[in-house]
């Protein structure tokens, strides 16, 4: 069975933009993510483990 890459990639990307983690753990997957989230400047903190990467989205809230 094959990947699609670019679609993973879509369904975390939207689950960042909703406001959720998002897991990889394939390093093709979790390079193209970072190349991704870095063109669009989406806030993101990336949290690396032996196992793959969790992607989390920053609340940037702005004060009134």
């Amino acid at each position: 069975m094959i990947i699609n890459r670019s679609r993973l990639r879509d369904e975390k990307i939207a689950q960042l933009r909703e406001g959720h983690n998002a897991y990889a753990e394939s390093p093709e997957l979790i390079r193209i993510m970072k190349r991704y989230i870095e063109r669009e400047n989406l806030p993101v903190i990336y949290d690396e483990t032996d196992t793959g990467c969790w992607f989390i989205p920053v609340n940037e809230r702005k004060s009134s």
